[in-house]
Formats: structure tokens, sequence, C-alpha cells
């Protein structure tokens, strides 16, 4: 399918406005140049593209109604959350429009026997525990935007969080979403009950990135707070010894609710900016949360502590209360923010591997950094293999930024090579779109592609993502396509 869109005259856009304000109301239709700016890019404010509207629909009829709209004129539409994805997910397209679900967050069904809540796409990650929080229950997936972030980017990334390692990520915590199709109908999958019969089309749309349709509403399972909740973080010399530790503590039979690794660059740029109690002459920190019964959780702290031991920890701090617990965490989720402290200009990375290869690959990321004399400063989801390498550099120094990118690509690669991923939880989107090949051949592409297709004849929904480009028989700069076997057999087809 084609990423490229005809340009739209003037006379065009105004009338297409105009129905725009029909469906919506004046309100909700953003069209002026200042204003647009503000949806010009999501958190990877790297690229940039001006959308030609931005709507802001309050029901699912609008939303339903102004895809139509785009449908019948051929206008590329993309979704939006809060805007804080990493990944490019909601940069718009050129000649497109926005659709942004911020009206649409409401919290519409608490359900505490059956531990079901039903949300609209814009309702922010947080306020789901803290509707369920009276009860004793709380909304397990927690990325570290959760302030900000909403329940409709994390169905479209599969967000994760410090707790995904024991819980789950998104994929494990929807059980139905409402979704209006790339031709304006609104559908259901899934739903409050389990196992429903047919293919799981609710675990095909939770991570796929808004290119199969819009979710205009969710339903969440939550669950029942643990009884008991421990948190501690140890120092060590080398980031390779903390690594070393998440090994040795699973292989030891514990799963903990969360483990996160720093390392000193991110120790320092922290601790200036809000003070966790973190030590800043250490290489690297491990935090680490075990929670469940009481008989549980102390039969466990003997058994993480003797592990943190062994592998040379300098010192561990158990959080004396729950004030301290949550600074400890306040400080893991300041990670990125507080980067802008000792660099001006930085690059997230996302990659997945094996946690049994984490002390290899932080050596090989070091030796990346100094190949390109770059630093690299490491926060991640140490549990659950996913990496979050920050590349540190200066926008005004010529070719730092190329250099970075190129750095970073080398890391993905190091990831897949591992056995690992190119994404943990912020997704593929426009950023990582041309490493995708490094995990899946042109076979799979085309087999991902006609999923597509199926659910998108005329590529309009959130173009541009994803799939490496030019690829597909239409796109300008395609080199060689070979038909897939499901459209040999007139089962499928790619548009």
């Amino acid at each position: 399918m084609t990423t490229e869109h005809k340009t739209k005259s003037s006379s065009w856009k105004n009338k297409f406005r105009e129905k725009l304000i029909e469906i919506i109301g004046n309100e909700g239709v953003i069209y002026t140049e200042d204003e647009l700016i503000a949806y010009d890019s999501d958190a990877l404010a790297g690229h940039r593209i001006k959308p030609i509207f931005v709507v802001l629909p309050s029901t699912a009829g609008q939303v339903s109604q102004v895809i139509k709209e785009c449908h019948k004129e051929e206008v590329p539409f993309v979704p939006r959350g809060a805007g804080t994805g990493l990944s490019g997910g909601a940069l718009p397209t050129e000649e497109g429009i926005v659709i942004s679900l911020s009206k649409m967050n409401k919290i519409l069904d608490v359900d505490i026997p059956n531990q079901r809540v039903v949300v609209q796409p814009g309702v922010v990650n947080l306020w789901v525990t803290n509707a369920v929080s009276p009860h004793g229950y709380y909304y397990a997936p927690d990325p570290s935007s959760q302030l900000v972030c909403t329940i409709g980017g994390n169905v479209a990334e599969n967000s994760g969080g410090v707790h995904c390692l024991k819980y789950g990520a998104t994929t494990n915590h929807v059980l139905g979403v409402e979704m209006v199709m790339p031709d304006g109908e609104i559908i259901e999958v899934g739903g409050k009950t389990l196992d429903h019969p047919g293919y799981d089309l609710t675990g095909l749309v939770v991570g796929s990135e808004g290119l199969l349709g819009i979710v205009t509403q969710v339903t969440l399972k939550i669950i029942k707070k643990p009884q008991t909740v421990k948190t501690l973080f140890a120092s060590f010399d080398h980031v390779e010894d903390a690594g070393a530790s998440v090994s040795g503590i699973t292989a030891r039979g514990v799963i903990p609710a969360g483990m996160e690794i720093m390392d000193s660059f991110c120790i320092q740029s922290v601790e200036a900016a809000v003070h966790a109690g973190y030590p800043v002459d250490a290489g690297a920190i491990l935090l680490v949360e075990l929670d469940g019964p009481e008989a549980e959780v102390e039969a466990q702290m003997p058994i993480v502590e003797e592990v943190l031991k062994h592998n040379k920890a300098i010192e561990i701090k158990v959080a004396k209360d729950a004030e301290e617990r949550e600074l400890f965490w306040k400080g893991r989720k300041s990670a990125f923010p507080a980067m802008g402290r000792i660099s001006s200009d930085y690059y997230v990375q996302d990659g997945v591997i094996p946690r049994s290869k984490l002390a290899e690959v932080l050596s090989e990321i070091a030796e990346l950094s100094e190949k390109y004399g770059l630093r690299v400063a490491n926060v991640f989801h140490a549990g659950d293999g996913n990496l979050h390498p920050l590349v540190l550099y200066d926008s005004t120094k010529e070719g730092d930024l190329e250099k970075t990118l190129e750095l970073a690509g080398e890391i993905l690669r190091v990831c897949v090579d591992k056995g690992g991923s190119i994404t943990g939880e912020h997704g593929v989107g426009y950023d990582k779109k041309s490493h995708l090949s490094l995990m899946f051949d042109e076979n799979d592409l085309n087999a991902m592609n006609l999923i597509r297709c199926a659910f998108d004849s005329k590529g309009l929904c959130n173009p541009g993502k994803l799939f490496p480009t030019p690829r597909t028989c239409v796109e300008p700069g395609m080199k060689t396509y070979h038909v897939h076997p499901v459209q040999k057999k007139g089962m499928g087809e790619m548009y």
C-alpha cells in the first residue's frame, strides 16, 4: 500500500474542514497554523510533520463519521493519545489529519466483583488504579509515563512498565475493545468474559500500533493488591554484576514484581533531580520489589540478599516504609527526564534480550559507546530483558545525530543477534521501521501486511509506520515483489 498521498487544494481543504465541523462542532476541529504545531510530533520530537487538521471527537459515533469521510475522500488519518510515545507512532502523515482521543476520557464502568473496568481510550493510565484503589485493587501495567500516558496509547503499543516481569504487559490485561475500522464501521472484539471463541482478535489489536483501526473503548482486568510489598536496592561497582544478579535471582525460583537497573550516568542525573537516596558513587544499582503473601515474601528476601551479595553488592537498602518505597520508584521513573541534567540531547532506544545475556550485552554496548565516542546511559527493565540505552549527544555538533542513530541501530543489531527483539514496549512506529527486517524476512513481512490489508484496503490508517518502505507493489521505489502463497490461492489481497 502506498504511503504517498496527493496534495489537496485549498478549496478542497476548506470543504473538508466544514464537513469535520459539521460532525464534531467548531470547538472540536483545529485548523490554525499555530495550533497545529502542537500536534506535529509525539515525544520522539526529531520527526515532525504538520497535519492539515486535528479533530477531537467525544464519541465513537463521531470517530466513525470522521473516518467515513476520510475513507470517501482518501485522506490518511493518525490516531493520537497523550503524545508520549517514543517511536513516532503518532507522527502525522503528509496531507493527513490527526484524530486525538483526548476528549474520550471517561471511566465508563467499575465492576469490582468481576474485577473489570471499562474505559474510553483517553483515560490516563494511573486514573484506573486511582478509581479502584479504595476497593483494594489496582491496574498492573505501569509505564514510567503512567501519570500522563493514556490507555488507548498503551493498547496501541502494548505498553509494559516496571512490574510487567511478574504481571505481564497490556495485552495480558485487556479483555476486549470497541474499535472503529478504517472504513468507519464500529466493531467489538472480546469482552468482560474470558475465552471468547474464534480468533483472538483482541490479541491482534493490542500492539498493532494503530494500523488496524481506532480503539474507542477498552475492557480492562484489575487485580487485587498484594498483602505485602518489600522494595530494596543494591549498589554495585559494575553494571555487569547487577545484570548477573538478575539472572541469579530468577534462577533461584524467585520472580519479583519488578527488577530495574540504572547505571552511574542515570544514578547521578536522577539524584540531582529527585534525591531518591541512590549512592552517587555506585557503578550501578538494582531495584528489586517482592510482593505477595507475607510468608512468601519473608521466605524470598534472604534468597535475594544472598544472590546480591554473591554478585558483589556493595550496599543493600530495604525501603523502611511506603514513603521511601515511593521515593525509590520515583527515582527510577524519573530517569528519562532527569537525563537532561547531564546531556542537552539524548536518544532513547528500546530493545529486548534474554535476561541471561544481560552482562554480555552491556559489555558490548560499552564497546560501541567507546567506538562511536558517544556516552550511553543504561536504564532498563532488567527482569524481562527490556533495555533502554540512552545515547547522549549534542545536536549543535555537526554529525553527532547521525552517529547517534547509527550507534542506536548497532545496539538493536546486538539485541537481535542475542536472540532478542528491536522493541519491548515503545513499538516500531516510524522510528524503527527500517530495522524490522533484522527480525523478519520478506515472506514474514508480506504475511503481516496481508493482515493489515484485510483491515485497511486503502492504507489510510496510520500509514508509514511499522513496515519498512518502500516494499509493496504500489509504493514508489519498490525493487522486487514476490506474490505471497496466500495471494496465489486467492485467500488474501495486497493493496
